[in-house]
């Protein structure tokens, strides 16, 4: 009778995945990352001196291992149903663990805010937890050397724009993208907090993109703006970006400028970069990016990277590379380790 029962809530239970049709999907990466001088929070603990008594007094900034052990796990969890006329609902929510950055300890996997679209042709509407228009922005993130993707040709943009969280619980905006032939247009809204002269204000946030295909290139612009109102006055911050990408066998190549006027005059200027990406036989890819701007306080990137595919979805990766804020002195990083997909 046991076994009766227990098959029966088994069929149940797969029938009920079926209709709903949840998939799962995502990662794994563990590796080594060294980053010079790096520091991190760390316990800071005092003593009584009468009683003994050892007690947690908040954190404390300090140098901390260069090397350390990276790692990232990442489950994507979709649901998906479509009615009789063809029009697609879905959600996602994302379960991630990360290392500490800072220390190398090991942080706990969360779940981030969910995200719901609504997909029917070639329009798709998302809202809650979504990616704007220069998150989607083909080609604005090209060739990422390193196990961690940590250097890129967008550094040098000081703007912050809507993006999707992985491990929180977003900006509850919304996201509009239309395709059609070789065209794709899209635009998002929120309404963001922004820290102007250290105050945190209520903002309004937009952005609108244009994409066009044509052979192996893709072209695409986006124009986004952030404006709050302090004092009676109106504080506008914006960001325009253009970017280049195209493939020619084995060679792939992404260039990027961008302009952002932001609070801080020391960041405002022209950000420009540019990444490439080579495959030697079938297994062997090299990758480079080089990201700066023409600010003052703007970040310079440059850095190369390789992938060994391994097959079945895994391969080995790593990459070494400097990051340089205005006139600091520039910070080596490095990392290696393996990736698999699922």
């Amino acid at each position: 009778m046991k076994k009766v029962l227990f098959a029966s809530t088994a069929l149940i239970a797969t029938a009920s995945v079926a209709a709903a049709d949840v998939k799962f999907s995502g990662y794994g990466r563990f590796g080594i990352g060294y980053q010079e001088d790096r520091v991190g929070d760390v316990p800071n603990f005092t003593v009584d001196q009468a009683t003994g008594e050892v007690s947690r007094d908040g954190d404390a900034t300090v140098d901390t291992d260069n090397t350390i052990l990276v790692s990232r796990f990442r489950l994507n969890i979709d649901g998906t149903a479509e009615t009789d006329g063809g029009v697609e609902f879905s959600a996602r929510v994302r379960l991630q663990a990360d290392e500490d950055s800072g220390n190398g300890e090991a942080n706990e996997a969360g779940l981030n805010g969910a995200r719901f679209s609504v997909i029917y042709g070639g329009l798709r509407v998302d809202a809650g937890n979504v990616a704007g228009s220069f998150d989607n922005l083909a080609n604005y993130y090209g060739n990422e050397p390193g196990l961690e993707s940590f250097i890129g040709q967008y550094s040098g943009v000081d703007y912050s724009f809507l993006g999707y969280s992985s491990t929180g619980s977003g900006a509850n905006a919304v996201f509009f993208q239309y395709a059609v032939g070789d065209f794709a247009f899209g635009a998002s809204y929120d309404q963001a907090t922004v820290a102007l002269d250290g105050v945190p204000q209520d903002a309004d946030r937009w952005d609108i993109s244009a994409t066009y295909n044509f052979n192996n290139i893709t072209a695409a612009l986006a124009y986004g703006q952030t404006k709050a109102n302090v004092n009676s006055s109106s504080e506008k911050q914006s960001l325009t970006v253009l970017t280049l990408g195209g493939e020619w066998g084995n060679f792939s190549g992404t260039v990027f400028v961008a302009d952002d006027d932001v609070v801080n005059a020391d960041e405002n200027g022209t950000a420009y970069g540019l990444s490439l990406a080579y495959t030697f036989g079938a297994a062997t890819t090299i990758t480079f990016a080089y990201g700066d701007g023409s600010a003052d306080d703007d970040t310079r990137n440059l850095g190369i990277g390789a992938i060994y595919d391994l097959g079945g979805g895994a391969s080995l990766r790593g990459g070494v590379g400097e990051a340089k804020t205005g006139d600091q002195d520039g910070s080596i990083r490095a990392d290696f380790g393996a990736q698999f997909n699922f």
